[in-house]
């Protein structure tokens, strides 16, 4: 069975290429992984989530803001851009994604979504190039409609996974874990159930040495019945935001080794890109392509 992916139109919102979020990285990882013949027969196309899925992790007020494209300047500020109905309706499809990856996953194993881990949107707005939470929101969805007990976020995004921390502060369901550069974005950080900071340079070997005990811990203490893996690109040494020193095939073994611990286990696990950031679209959309050709090994 080929690896399911998940990917619609609407993630990419069009924004000029000055613009210093690349939103044009998702119309072209989704072509290289046709043209590479990743996707058959055909990519797995989601809904907008729907209000009543939004409010499960964020307020109504924000929901509400978002999708009559109200919200304020303090908020737009603190995400990065404008929301206007093209970015309203890719954060619905983004978040519908990865709610349609997950249910994937529960039936095949593994799916991966082409967007999502925009993990720095709390309960009461975005921040961070973050409008839902995709990962909180597909969480308490499965959650809420009795499709899991127990989930596991491991983050492992260069910058920590804050915003789903918050949400999930109080939630014994929801065991939240992020791997990050410990003097990046943002400031200050949340506190997840296990968060471990990287200092700047971190390298292919020295990362992937702290997965071991990380993996087993999360697996000890989570138990979960689904993991969402943010799988971002963000720590490769060429990143512009990343800081830390990850060359591709650094990338590619730790996707391998955390997807692969987990399958060996019998646990599903929905895939979603996080971050990356580069001028070169090219290059960063193939770089966001390593978690889909590795994921594909497990299919």
């Amino acid at each position: 069975m080929s690896l399911a992916i998940v990917h619609h139109p609407a993630f990419d919102a069009q924004f000029d290429a000055a613009h210093r979020f690349p939103m044009s990285k998702f119309t072209r990882l989704a072509e290289i992984l046709v043209e590479d013949g990743l996707v058959s027969p055909g990519f797995f196309q989601p809904i907008p989530a729907p209000e009543s899925w939004l409010e499960l992790a964020h307020t109504p007020a924000y929901v509400d803001a978002v999708l009559t494209q109200r919200v304020d300047t303090a908020t737009e500020k603190a995400i990065g851009f404008p929301v206007d109905a093209r970015v309203a309706m890719r954060s619905r499809c983004a978040t519908g994604g990865t709610v349609l990856a997950a249910r994937l996953a529960l039936e095949r194993g593994l799916a991966c979504n082409t967007a999502g881990g925009s993990h720095h949107a709390a309960r009461e707005g975005g921040a961070g190039f973050s409008v839902f939470n995709d990962v909180a929101v597909a969480a308490s969805v499965l959650i809420a409609d009795g499709e899991v007990g127990r989930v596991l976020v491991f983050d492992c995004d260069v910058h920590q996974g804050d915003g789903t921390a918050r949400i999930f502060a109080d939630d014994a369901a929801v065991f939240t874990l992020s791997i990050h550069g410990e003097r990046n974005y943002p400031h200050p950080k949340a506190v997840s159930d296990l968060d471990l900071g990287l200092p700047d340079g971190t390298g292919d070997d020295e990362y992937l040495s702290i997965l071991p005990d990380l993996l087993r811990t999360a697996l000890e203490r989570a138990r979960p019945d689904i993991v969402f893996y943010n799988a971002g690109v963000d720590p490769h040494v060429d990143d512009r935001l990343g800081r830390l020193s990850l060359s591709d095939s650094g990338l590619a073994e730790r996707d391998r080794r955390v997807i692969g611990f987990f399958r060996d286990r019998g646990i599903p696990v929905a895939g979603v890109i996080g971050g990356g950031y580069s001028r070169d679209i090219e290059a960063l959309a193939r770089r966001h392509s390593i978690l889909h050709r590795v994921a594909s090994e497990f299919a």
